[in-house]
């Protein structure tokens, strides 16, 4: 499995996160925060499935532009996969005719756009290969992270979320879990922001962390541009095992058996 977050900016932009997409083995998508504006047009054809975690900008702002750049006349087009709530959130704030057009009403009467699939709380959904389950998680939206299994490695895409319990019981009996990726928005002097929006804090990470099966990797992900290096340097201090800073433009691959060796924030992973 090869995992590629999505840059969001021109400049610097492996460490500038501002919006979120996860793309994994080139045809399948986790958010469209800045999916409308990778590689070209004929690269986001390709992407055949959009999961969303849920409606917030910074994982749907790319989404329109994703389904027009798309699109071509064959009659083949993306499926969109969220929860009811997300999808109606998409479709009356995004495909409304007023921000964007209608593309779910246009694609009833022309070549489809988009086709959209709501998808059901632990029910697995198989989409190119890949097994994927949605795991209710805690966001001041409805929010999902998701669970996403090849047949020999299994990640999750943990989604935004406040402190949560379930995502991980799931993640104790998920055979062949390699890695979690996992927000870390606020440093810990914005404790009370963090908890008000529901997000986390390197704090806060440290204790979802001690839910999770053992030996893991760790992708603290979602850092919040303006705090980056105040939260990186709050993570490493907590010296968990096998945490990594996640970055754009890098591929993550999860491949082979998982071998537990311990390393730290500003260590080289030996892991892949």
């Amino acid at each position: 499995m090869r995992v590629l977050l999505l840059a969001s900016s021109v400049q610097d932009p492996a460490r500038r996160q501002f919006a979120t997409s996860f793309l994994i083995n080139g045809t399948v998508a986790i958010d469209a925060g800045c999916l409308g504006f990778y590689g070209s047009p004929e690269e986001q054809e390709a992407i055949r499935h959009v999961f969303l975690t849920h409606t917030h900008t910074d994982h749907t702002a790319g989404l329109p532009i994703f389904i027009e750049n798309a699109w071509t006349p064959s009659g083949e087009c993306p499926c969109v996969y969220g929860s009811a709530e997300t999808l109606d959130g998409v479709q009356r704030h995004i495909f409304n005719n007023v921000i964007w057009p209608d593309f779910v009403a246009l694609s009833k009467t022309m070549h489809p756009f988009l086709r959209l699939r709501p998808v059901e709380m632990e029910e697995p959904v198989e989409a190119d290969g890949l097994r994927i389950v949605p795991i209710r998680v805690n966001h001041v939206v409805p929010t999902v992270g998701y669970v996403v299994d090849d047949g020999q490695s299994a990640i999750i895409v943990a989604g935004d979320t406040g402190p949560t319990d379930r995502l991980w019981e799931v993640a104790h009996q998920t055979p062949g879990l390699r890695a979690v990726f996992l927000e870390a928005c606020f440093p810990n002097s914005m404790k009370r922001l963090a908890e008000a929006s529901l997000h986390l804090t390197p704090d806060m990470f440290a204790r979802e962390v001690a839910k999770m099966p053992s030996g893991i990797r760790i992708v603290a992900v979602h850092i919040k541009v303006r705090y980056r290096e105040e939260v990186i340097g709050e993570l490493s201090a907590l010296k968990i095992p096998n945490l990594e800073i996640g970055e754009c433009e890098k591929t993550y691959e999860f491949t082979g058996p998982q071998f537990p060796v311990e390393h730290f924030v500003g260590e080289p992973s030996s892991r892949r």
